[in-house]
């Protein structure tokens, strides 16, 4: 078939590298589509005959530059890493460029390039943690001195995060267990991880995870090591703090420093609040083997996961030992209300019906006080129903049925008088359910708990809602 202008034309802009060529004096002739795509051009006739350096594009123009001379005396190169800056953004590029010929003498030349920054952040994301553990950090520990005599590093620690593999930490463990060697056992996760994938996508994800097991391995160190279980679940073996005081401080730490846990990552443009949930228990003071020290650990965290998250949970015997994991499995959002319901059933003064909920309120909710605000911003605590203050503008706030937010800043323009009230009580989280029927409004039912940046689950958002659909069909049913 003959290669036709319009044949050659389509080919050239169906293309997806950004192709493009220059005259001798490297000044542009013609781009392709995908070229003006990148730059966000409408048309190649701001560029034609301009070069590089006009156009702006490198912070160090001269090695690309001294590459196109290179092409026009003949030499072709092909996939030169450079960087250009596209949208005010430094962008990592690869570029291949030949020369141009015309009844055999060099006119010009012909080039193509890629975007590569994503591909390269992915690179980094997965190397970046290499270095968390060297085999010299590794070797002071006898179990991990012998593993290394026959195993290579990169076999011992994780491919993706640096932690220490699932099958090396916990056979860490049971080395320490084997000889009686006191330590501190935690597991801990992401809180909604999952929804952090789905939200900003895997190399988010990912990058989060790693940036975390880099802080929590320089927190630990001096004390153990950090370990990654499976997926976003990650495990601490603590040789240090081993009493009640010391663990403690020790998960105090990790939360109140604001550079682990508790805190935004930035992930290009955007700022993802990261918190997790811990739970541990302690060799041999907790538990004789390695089995009922895992059994134990995993019961605290997931105690903390059904407390609301965003915390850590210290195995006590006294507290924990008969806890049913098989009922607190089972126990959904619908016996939660079956509960509500019948405490509501058992009173007849909404007052009291309120203050009959509250402790297991407190403890499905993990909350201190429960607050109910009037339709007037009259806000009246349920634990002593003491009046605390008035925030006239709280129902702007909410549009639907619930709001929620772990970052109150959100609110400090448009609520001043509520957000002033929820700052002058240390109060970073809050969630608030409309106790309403159809259209009208009989007040609000606050959750707004100090010193905790947490992160309110779905669960907790039905049950509180749940609370305030009964709270106004009591309210109706006594104006009646």
């Amino acid at each position: 078939m003959k290669m036709s202008l319009p044949l050659y034309d389509d080919i050239v802009n169906i293309s997806q590298d950004c192709l493009f060529w220059k005259d001798k004096e490297r000044r542009f002739v013609g781009v392709n589509q995908a070229f003006l795509d990148f730059y966000g051009f409408e048309s190649a006739d701001v560029l034609i005959g301009k070069t590089d350096e006009d156009m702006g594009w490198h912070s160090d123009p001269e090695p690309f530059k001294q590459d196109e001379l290179r092409v026009l005396s003949g030499e072709a190169t092909y996939k030169v890493q450079g960087k250009c800056i596209i949208r005010g953004e430094e962008r990592d590029i690869i570029a291949s460029k030949k020369p141009l010929y015309w009844n055999g003498e060099i006119v010009g030349l012909v080039g193509s390039f890629m975007d590569i920054t994503d591909v390269l952040r992915r690179r980094d994301t997965n190397n970046q943690n290499k270095n968390v553990y060297t085999v010299d950090s590794l070797r002071k520990y006898s179990y991990f001195d012998k593993v290394l005599d026959e195993e290579n590093i990169a076999n011992v620690v994780d491919p993706l995060t640096g932690a220490i593999s699932r099958e090396y930490i916990i056979g860490f463990a049971q080395s320490l267990v084997f000889n009686n060697t006191p330590f501190t056992f935690v597991i801990f996760d992401l809180d909604n991880f999952k929804n952090i994938n789905d939200g900003y996508g895997h190399y988010a994800g990912d990058y989060i995870l790693t940036q975390v097991v880099k802080d929590v391995a320089e927190y630990v160190k001096g004390r153990g090591i950090v370990g990654r279980f499976g997926g976003d679940e990650l495990l601490i073996i603590n040789l240090k703090d081993t009493d009640m005081p010391s663990k403690k401080a020790f998960f105090d730490g990790i939360y109140a420093r604001g550079d682990i846990l508790r805190r935004n990552i930035e992930v290009d443009d955007q700022d993802i609040f990261v918190t997790a949930t811990l739970g541990c228990a302690t060799y041999p003071n907790d538990a004789a083997n390695y089995e009922d020290l895992f059994t134990k650990a995993d019961k605290t965290l997931y105690i903390g996961k059904t407390k609301g998250r965003n915390c850590y949970t210290i195995y006590d015997d006294e507290s924990h030992k008969d806890v049913d994991m098989t009922k607190i499995t089972k126990q959904g959002i619908f016996e939660s209300m079956n509960i509500m319901s019948e405490i509501f059933e058992s009173e007849v003064d909404l007052r009291d019906k309120l203050k009959m909920a509250l402790p297991f309120l407190k403890s499905e909710l993990r909350i201190s006080d429960l607050y109910y605000v009037d339709i007037k911003g009259e806000v009246i605590s349920i634990n002593d129903n003491s009046y605390v203050a008035n925030v006239g503008d709280v129902s702007t706030v909410i549009e639907g049925d619930i709001f929620f937010d772990n970052d109150i800043e959100g609110i400090k323009d448009s609520n001043p008088s509520f957000y002033n009230f929820l700052i002058s009580r240390n109060i970073e989280a809050v969630m608030i359910a409309k106790v309403a029927i159809g259209k009208e409004t009989y007040g609000y039912m606050m959750c707004a708990e100090p010193d905790t940046k947490r992160i309110w689950q779905d669960s907790e958002c039905g049950i509180l809602y749940f609370l305030a659909k009964q709270l106004a069909v009591g309210i109706k049913y006594e104006k009646r």
